[in-house]
């Protein structure tokens, strides 16, 4: 144990991740103090001022328990104020005429140079540089940066002499990288911030090279996983091409080649088909699952939500029921005596395509010869929810498919043992919605223009973040909004409300008399997000828009503008809308892509929540930041494939130094 560690301190530690050694040495700085060198005040608007400084006069403001000390310095350069909040003890600390040490940040304000943030220290032997950059820590309440500072600098004097390098040599040569002693040193306390930034790379790279050869190793056990597979002539497949009103994209066109081909190897397929909404992914699935079909083997497909599940299951059985093919509808409403000749139909094989919710995945459900996993909206489900369902296969086929598209450094990461196809084409005659930002100052505005386009013959969307007013003080719930909207805004027009806590019989009457145009406005929550496809809506109206995320909001807005019309999409947003929020509006005005708007969403919020808890936990990166370190990212998946695939038993010194840290349980080992 480390010397000033005590019960206090160890449990202040825990609250910031720190339980180890090792996890108090890649606690990361979120910053550098550099006291290297002079900064005058003169040059406050550059960087941080660090100077020597004298004490010119002192001057109180206001009154009471909030009178406050000013003390004003100079230091040859300049003259400026320090602001001494709660801090007049700093009077006998600083006395005119004496010298001062000054650190800290200055602004001009109310006409003078002037700081509240500060360091003061009074000094007779002039202004002392530093050798190093100082490191400022992320911090928690019961431990200060100096205390944190005193037990990294002791950790390092005990044990960064005695760390081991865990990357081969070869490639810190390749790349400049120092040796692992160096590095964790200058993570801390670097001479200079291109070391600093060179220590923090070195160890990036590291926890990227072991995270991609993590993935490098699951897709060789993968592929060690063969079987024969039976033959198919594509007839099926040929069949509802024929038969489809539509032709193909070319980017439909290569995503069901690149599948198709998969679906000849020894190995199982693993891959991930993603597109923006509306560009096909579905008709694309429904072809490659048919060539498994055709060889005798059974397909899953399964949904987020009831809904989406639902509208699956109709799209199929009108293009595919007339081809022949056994479908079969199971969800968690699926109960009493429907249920056990349903489960016996799938367990004899008499059903070729089984298409659900998650309750594909319960126990009860057995399949006779799952070939294909097929797994909508995957983002949505956990990653013990996916191998519930590919492990009731023998060697299953796995696609799955996202209408939210992945920035490239998480496919890379998180997807990086999938092979990745992206239909990036929409098809034809789609017109980009037009999107519109209008303060709730203007929603009258905006029911002037819904009203015309409802009387035009088209429908309407207004989705809120809440379902009734109970749930959030404060916001427009669409409980009270649709009867508002019904009996006041809209009287003339049909209003309908679907939101998650209705009975699933009632959500799907809501849905099918909007499709059928008998109800005109529908209220919604983001129920709505995904699996709704009615060509007639043409506007989206989402309140308290600043409350969603990015990507939330891009799959909403692609609810609409799917058929012949001019799709609009406004955003009303509140007077207290925050600049995180801006910035998420301002990202969907700017663009219709949902690939910029993916990376984007990444910029703002991190792949942790991008991702949610249940899909980020497999990436807990401490070092590699995935915005800006892709170029890191793309050479370990290179170096940590090109070594395991040269060489696969391990058995060079580089490859034995590899697999003797997996053994000894690296922290990268599970990933």
């Amino acid at each position: 144990m480390l010397r000033g560690a005590g019960p206090a301190t160890l449990k202040a530690l825990a609250s910031l991740g720190i339980a180890t050694l090792g996890d108090l040495l890649l606690h990361l700085p979120r910053e550098y103090e550099d006291r290297t060198a002079a900064v005058p005040l003169s040059r406050f608007m550059d960087r941080k001022v660090y100077t020597l400084a004298r004490v010119v006069r002192h001057e109180w403001f206001g009154a009471g328990r909030m009178r406050t000390l000013k003390i004003f310095i100079d230091d040859g350069t300049t003259e400026a104020a320090l602001l001494c909040f709660n801090r007049p003890f700093l009077e006998e600390i600083a006395p005119v005429g004496s010298s001062v040490i000054v650190h800290g940040r200055f602004q001009f304000r109310f006409g003078e140079i002037q700081s509240s943030m500060f360091e003061l220290r009074h000094t007779s032997n002039g202004l002392q540089l530093a050798d190093h950059l100082d490191p400022v820590y992320p911090l928690a309440s019961g431990i200060s940066q100096a205390s944190l500072r005193k037990l990294v600098s002791s950790a390092l004097s005990k044990f960064a002499d005695h760390l081991e390098d865990e990357v081969p040599s070869a490639l810190r040569a390749q790349y400049g990288f120092p040796d692992k002693s160096t590095a964790i040193r200058h993570l801390h306390f670097p001479p200079d911030g291109n070391a600093a930034e060179t220590a923090r790379r070195t160890l990036a790279y590291e926890e990227l090279f072991y995270f991609q050869l993590g993935i490098a190793l699951r897709i060789r056990a993968r592929r060690a996983r063969t079987r024969v597979r039976a033959p198919f002539t594509g007839v099926l497949a040929r069949k509802l091409l024929d038969r489809l009103p539509y032709s193909l994209t070319p980017d439909q066109h290569k995503a069901l080649e690149a599948i198709v081909h998969d679906l000849t190897k020894p190995y199982p397929m693993a891959r991930l088909l993603q597109g923006d909404v509306g560009s096909g992914k579905t008709i694309v699935a429904l072809l490659a699952a048919l060539h498994v079909v055709e060889r005798g083997g059974q397909v899953a497909i399964m949904a987020p939500t009831e809904l989406l599940a639902r509208q699956h299951a109709q799209t199929a059985a009108h293009l595919l029921e007339p081809l022949g093919v056994r479908l079969a509808f199971v969800t968690g409403s699926v109960q009493s005596a429907a249920r056990p000749p349903l489960l016996a139909a799938i367990e004899e094989g008499t059903i070729d395509i089984a298409i659900g919710t998650h309750a594909l995945f319960s126990d009860d459900i057995r399949f006779r010869n799952l070939q294909m996993v097929i797994i909508d909206e995957q983002q949505r489900f956990g990653v013990l929810q996916r191998v519930a369902l590919y492990r009731k296969g023998e060697v299953p086929d796995l696609l799955m498919m996202s209408a939210t598209p992945i920035p490239r450094s998480l496919a890379l990461s998180l997807f990086g043992d999938l092979e990745v196809t992206t239909i990036r084409t929409l098809p034809p005659g789609r017109k980009p919605v037009i999107t519109h930002l209008a303060a709730e100052t203007r929603r009258e505005e905006v029911y002037e223009f819904v009203r015309k386009r409802l009387a035009e013959g088209r429908q309407a969307y207004f989705v809120y973040p809440v379902i009734s007013e109970s749930d959030r003080v404060g916001l427009r719930d669409a409980a009270s909004m649709a009867d508002h909207l019904g009996k006041r805004v809209f009287a003339e027009y049909k209003v309908g409300l679907l939101h998650s806590r209705l009975p699933d019989d009632e959500k799907m009457e809501v849905m099918a008399a909007f499709a059928a145009g008998s109800i005109q406005v529908l209220v919604a929550t983001t129920v709505v997000e995904v699996g709704v496809d009615v060509p007639n809506a043409t506007v989206m109206v989402i309140e308290h828009a600043e409350r969603f995320g990015l990507s939330a909001l891009h799959q909403l807005r692609g609810r609409i503008g799917r058929g012949a019309h001019q799709g609009y999409c406004f955003l009303i947003y509140s007077s207290t809308i925050t600049d995180d929020a801006r910035l998420r509006l301002k990202a969907l005005y700017d663009t219709v892509d949902g690939f910029a708007i993916a990376e984007e969403d990444l910029k703002i919020r991190g792949p942790g929540e991008l991702l949610g808890t249940e899909q980020s936990g497999s990436l807990r990166l401490r070092i590699a930041d995935l915005q800006k370190d892709l170029d890191l990212l793309q050479h370990a998946r290179e170096d940590a494939f090109a070594l395991v695939e040269k060489d696969p038993d391990f058995s060079s010194p580089a490859a034995k130094l590899v697999a003797e840290v997996l053994r000894r349980a690296s922290p990268f080992a599970d990933r």
